[in-house]
């Protein structure tokens, strides 16, 4: 008792309550928080809002902009018949192959560049310039290597998603401390041991940013690649909207890219936040 009723206890509490700045900073910033809320929401939105009144007023012909309502319904329509996923399925099959093989050589092959300076003076000033060629270049060498079929389509998304990985791994190796590096020999840490315990875990965070370039690329890559002789993925759909003057069908298919893509890439985060989690909150 005579601890709690102690002046250094009660003049403190006094101090507290009397004093308003504790409690100003804090609910200063949960009221900004709050306000930025609803700002990436903002732009959209106002977009939104400037596309419904366009097209309410006849601002735009209904033929060059359907209007947000029609849009939605014509979406609607896609996903109830089916069209949509039936599209939709082997563009996500495409990506995941394509992807997938862009990150394992990129891993892989920006670690060696990383560790070896030898292969790095040799390897890397040509993948710089490997990296300058458009995809779209490559399509004439990849039908007479691969054909006009799948693999032609995955090779495609790969050769675009490689260079980000790629790189950003090479940067990410190159970039550790070489005082890490001698630490762990002086512990015994050599060989594959080297590169689990230290080398993979000080890359991982500029991998992560390669990889989620990569897919991005990957994914915009995607509509360009189904161009060229296929008949079923989101690309085909658009353009086959496109030759028959359904606009609607073009913007709601864009629109399901743009939403697929962005959780693609909040995947891709999530993943990297479940790796990363060791690291302190202000690495």
């Amino acid at each position: 008792m005579e601890n709690l009723l102690s002046r250094p206890a009660w003049a403190a509490a006094l101090a507290r309550l009397a004093d308003p700045q504790p409690s100003g900073p804090r609910s200063g910033r949960a009221g900004l928080a709050w306000l930025q809320l609803p700002l990436p929401w903002l732009f959209p939105a106002a977009v939104l809002a400037l596309w419904a009144v366009a097209s309410s007023h006849g601002w735009v012909a209904p033929q060059i902009l359907p209007a947000p309502a029609v849009v939605f319904d014509t979406f609607r329509s896609l996903l109830r018949s089916g069209e949509l996923w039936d599209n939709l399925r082997p563009s996500l099959t495409r990506v995941a192959l394509g992807f997938g093989l862009a990150a394992i050589l990129g891993v892989v092959g920006g670690a060696l560049l990383g560790l070896s300076r030898t292969a790095s003076a040799v390897v890397t000033p040509v993948f710089r310039a490997y990296a300058q060629i458009p995809v779209i270049a490559w399509v004439p060498l990849g039908i007479l290597l691969f054909g006009i079929e799948e693999k032609l389509l995955v090779a495609l998304i790969a050769s675009a998603a490689v260079v980000p990985v790629l790189l950003s791994t090479y940067k990410g190796v190159r970039g550790i401390s070489p005082q890490y590096l001698e630490v762990a020999q002086v512990y015994g840490y050599r060989g594959p041991r080297l590169l689990l315990k230290v080398v993979a875990p000080a890359a991982l965070p500029p991998v992560f940013v390669g990889l989620r370039y990569g897919l991005s690329q990957a994914w915009l890559t995607l509509v360009a690649a189904e161009l060229i002789g296929t008949t079923e993925g989101m690309g085909y759909l658009i353009v086959q909207a496109r030759e028959l003057f359904q606009l609607d069908v073009v913007l709601a298919a864009i629109a399901v890219l743009a939403v697929t893509g962005l959780l693609l890439d909040r995947a891709l985060c999530l993943l990297e936040s479940r790796l990363l989690s060791w690291r302190p909150k202000g690495f």
